[in-house]
């Protein structure tokens, strides 16, 4: 990463709450064709979140600590803040100063800017503007938010506006918290009603839903130039495993998630 900070635009995006199983699910059958080309081997990787509800994972990414492999390790970091004693900073990590890594891609010379989804970016109040003040800019409409069908169009029409209006010269990190696959979701489904509800095959259309379209994000960062992209979930969800609804508990369906990493070239 030492190599890529610095002459690479930087793109991460979070599809909260996405399940592992039907990420990996829709990839080998077919269903999320564009993101299934870029995995490698058309394969999710398989990871354990650093948190098992947004607020959480996310304060750990930020930190440098992405979804670890779901296989013994220690596994070497991506990033991470200069800490004595840590077994999982190597030669290949990129060493910052600060806090945290938007901080500290800032002070690299990066423009740092946030496009939020869930709750917890949508600055109504103290509790949600924390995750977004780590950015130099940040945004969010109610058009992002969990209840719209199209939210994740309307995420991509800003970041657009947000590429346009940058230097090329300037060095961009762009994070994108996705909204789409958290509950409701029902409204992805044909045929689906709001009294039934959200279910594992609702979640799974909200994936296909975001497939559609996620190309168009891929598209305008990388006609800035050479970009690095992280896709992956900050935690999964259940619907009715073991017993288990929801998230922010220890169920197998949230602490396991979809992880990959590839190099966005341009045009």
């Amino acid at each position: 990463m030492n190599e890529v900070v610095g002459s690479h635009d930087l793109l991460l995006i979070t599809l909260d709450t996405l399940r592992y199983d039907v990420a990996a699910e829709l990839a080998a059958t077919g269903r999320t064709p564009r993101l299934a080309s870029r995995l490698p081997g058309g394969v999710w990787d398989e990871r354990h979140a650093p948190g098992n509800f947004t607020y959480a994972s996310h304060q750990a990414m930020f930190a440098g600590f992405l979804p670890t492999p779901a296989a013994p390790g220690p596994h070497r970091r991506l990033f991470a803040a200069r800490f004595a004693g840590s077994e999982t900073t190597a030669a290949g990590t990129y060493v910052f100063e600060t806090p945290d890594l938007v901080s500290g891609l800032a002070a690299a010379g990066y423009h740092t800017v946030c496009v939020g989804g869930v709750g917890f970016f949508d600055k109504r109040g103290p509790l949600g503007s924390v995750l977004p003040g780590y950015f130099q800019e940040s945004h969010w409409e109610p058009e992002f938010g969990v209840p719209s069908p199209t939210s994740f169009e309307a995420q991509i029409d800003r970041a657009e506006q947000v590429i346009a209006g940058l230097a090329p010269g300037r060095r961009l990190f762009l994070f994108v918290n996705v909204s789409a696959l958290h509950q409701p979701n029902w409204f992805h489904l044909p045929g689906a009603t709001r009294e039934a509800g959200d279910s594992r095959a609702s979640h799974a259309a909200a994936l296909e839903y975001v497939d559609r379209h996620i190309d168009r994000l891929f598209d305008a960062v990388s006609g800035r130039g050479p970009a690095f992209a992280i896709v992956c979930s900050d935690h999964g969800t259940a619907y009715g495993d073991d017993g288990y609804t929801g998230h922010r508990l220890g169920h197998q369906a949230v602490w396991t998630v979809p992880y990959t990493h590839f190099f966005l070239e341009a045009p």
